[in-house]
């Protein structure tokens, strides 16, 4: 049994919610990045008198680690461990790429039943660079999540013959390289209600993350536009 509160703010596309047994019992999102700081505090206040709970309920604190923007992901980590420091409950940190390839798992599941997919959730990194993973729909690991810069033939070294999906915001850059007809491209957003589902499998194994060394995986250097 577990009661969390989830929060993720790692994308332009902010959400949190109060999940039980990885089901989300109130949920809130956000689209405009720059408020996603002012969003979280006000959205999970609002989710609590929504759920009918005390914030000294939720057995842990759940949230995205990363990789995202490095605002987005500063915001939900310091958000996450003030409330596991504040209540001392648990940390449970998950993947970016992960929680999207969930969501895509979830929401493709009949349509790909029939095939063995592979599953490459992408965020814009820059240029021609995103964040990306891929994993099999049982969520193994294929390749390790990393900041790459894409090419038309990125992936032909790592992957078998296999139907690969390809989702997120970065996705599009690499359709732009018509790479070949194993790819298939889909939109899909990912919210806390995936991250709920994910979370609530580490909080019933008890992998948690250290509160006091949890860090956001940035997975690159800052980088900034900015003169000085």
């Amino acid at each position: 049994m577990s009661l969390l509160l989830n929060i993720d703010t790692a994308t332009s596309y902010a959400s949190v919610c109060i999940s039980r047994n990885g089901e989300s019992l109130a949920f809130a999102a956000n689209q405009i990045q720059r408020e996603h700081a002012s969003f979280v505090h006000v959205a999970i206040s609002d989710l609590l008198k929504t759920a009918g709970i005390t914030i000294t309920d939720v057995d842990a604190v759940a949230v995205t680690s990363g990789p995202g923007s490095y605002t987005g992901l500063r915001v939900g980590m310091s958000a996450a461990k003030g409330f596991c420091f504040a209540l001392n409950k648990p940390l449970v940190c998950v993947n970016t790429l992960e929680v999207m390839a969930k969501a895509a798992i979830n929401a493709f599941a009949i349509d790909t039943e029939d095939h063995d997919f592979m599953y490459c959730p992408m965020i814009d990194a820059r240029r021609m660079e995103v964040f990306t993973a891929i994993y099999n729909k049982n969520l193994a690991v294929i390749l390790q999540p990393c900041a790459l810069l894409l090419s038309q033939i990125s992936f032909n070294n790592i992957l078998p013959r296999k139907s690969v999906l390809c989702t997120g915001d970065g996705a599009n850059k690499f359709k732009s390289l018509n790479p070949d007809k194993r790819y298939v491209f889909r939109e899909v957003q990912h919210s806390a209600a995936d991250l709920a589902n994910l979370a609530h499998s580490l909080f019933e194994k008890g992998q948690f993350s250290d509160a006091v060394y949890a860090a956001p995986q940035y997975y690159k250097e800052f980088f900034s536009t900015a003169k000085g």
